[in-house]
């Protein structure tokens, strides 16, 4: 009966949908604020607990294999338990420990918190696409799973335009204070947002929901499990080792200021907003694989190109088309697994392989980039993300299209 009333009430909001976007997005944009902050905070963390930048990197590591646990765990519990539910916990789950992070009182207490807040990360991407896709119409699906993509990226500029008065004000500690704001969006999102009606209507009848199991169970799941998850890695190793190490490159051997590398950073965040929203709509009105290959083409040149530019002007321009291309595919990813795997196993498939490529590919990333720089430097190394993309092109050829269907 709760179900029923649960339906009806979804059913019956005029604007059902968009609200349920938005939570998503909000969610996302928690996940974008968080690893952003932790990049603005590092420098006091190292003068805190007197340790040096190899060790303190790690924090990020243990930030995203807290999140690929946290992908295994609650998109299991959303596909049993409730989307809405169990993303309201995990954002909690999230905030409490990112507090918590501000009074760590040494670099163990703070590398156990980081993993715990990582923990609650895992949940925020896949099933906030859940919910979009379940919550959208076949004909727009791209366009709302990209709209939650970019919420990471509105999560990034917060944290940027946020971070400089909060240090000066309160230091390191007080970015992280800021966790307990998470746990009151949750509840917000928890009293006003219903869970999707095609859920509810799926959950009365499934035999199973969230099974890691499932994923891997026939051979068409395997191939299709084990794509995403090439495809993820490929996203996340480009982004991460981008971002990573850039701003890096463009101050100590391009000799740009730290002022410049703002810039640039605003920039090409700004073009990975553009590229995202375009991506949703080509998606949905070319096809989920030339939307893909488009992009991928667009990053291994872009990439290319960008590592070749010396001029500041040039590198503006040349960082926003970068950005658009190599990160715009994000949002088509919630599409994508939504119509490769069924509503009773639509969040852990979100939240296992996309955490999965993204621990594999965020860890790699800024390493390998790190190790090619050493011997041949930072313009050579950026060159080489260009080849990861060809290998996510041909990926896509084992990928079903699938536009405008109705999910299962």
């Amino acid at each position: 009966m709760a179900d029923k009333e649960t339906v009806d009430k979804a059913s019956g909001m005029k604007h059902y949908a968009g609200l349920a976007v938005f939570s998503s997005a909000v969610g996302h944009a928690l996940d974008g604020l968080d690893l952003m902050i932790l990049g603005f905070a590092m420098s006091g963390i190292m003068a805190s607990f007197n340790i040096d930048k190899t060790t303190a990197s790690t924090l990020t590591t243990i930030t995203l294999a807290g999140a690929f646990l946290g992908g295994l765990v609650f998109g299991r519990l959303a596909d049993k338990y409730g989307r809405i539910r169990v993303l309201t916990y995990s954002v909690i789950f999230f905030g409490v420990f990112t507090l918590f992070s501000a009074f760590a009182l040494n670099f163990f207490l703070m590398a156990l918190f980081r993993f715990l807040a990582g923990v609650g990360i895992g949940a925020e991407f896949g099933i906030g696409m859940a919910i979009a896709a379940e919550a959208s119409s076949p004909a727009n699906r791209a366009k709302t799973t990209s709209g939650v993509g970019l919420g990471f990226q509105v999560g990034v500029l917060l944290a940027s335009l946020l971070s400089a008065p909060i240090l000066t004000a309160f230091g390191w500690r007080g970015l992280f204070a800021i966790g307990i704001v998470p746990a009151i969006v949750a509840i917000l999102i928890r009293v006003f947002v219903p869970e999707p009606p095609l859920y509810l209507k799926h959950r009365q009848t499934a035999k199973e929901h969230g099974s890691i199991r499932q994923l891997f169970s026939t051979p068409e799941r395997v191939r299709f499990s084990i794509a995403i998850i090439i495809l993820c890695t490929v996203q996340n190793c480009g982004y991460f080792g981008i971002m990573t190490w850039l701003p890096s490159y463009l101050n100590t051997e391009l000799n740009l200021s730290l002022t410049s590398t703002g810039i640039w950073t605003a920039v090409t965040v700004l073009g990975m907003m553009l590229g995202i929203s375009v991506f949703g709509f080509l998606a949905d009105h070319l096809g989920r694989r030339p939307a893909f290959w488009i992009f991928q083409i667009g990053a291994a040149i872009m990439v290319v190109i960008y590592s070749q530019l010396k001029d500041p002007n040039t590198l503006l321009i040349g960082g926003f088309f970068m950005g658009m291309f190599a990160n715009g595919m994000i949002g088509g990813y919630g599409a994508l697994i939504s119509e490769l795997f069924p509503t009773e196993l639509r969040a852990t498939a979100q939240t296992a392989l996309y955490n999965t490529g993204r621990f594999i590919g965020g860890g790699l990333g800024p390493v390998a980039i790190a190790a090619i720089a050493t011997g041949h430097g930072f313009g050579f190394a950026l060159a080489t993300i260009a080849s990861i993309y060809i290998i996510a092109f041909i990926t896509m050829f084992f990928i079903p299209e699938k536009k405008g269907a109705v999910l299962e």
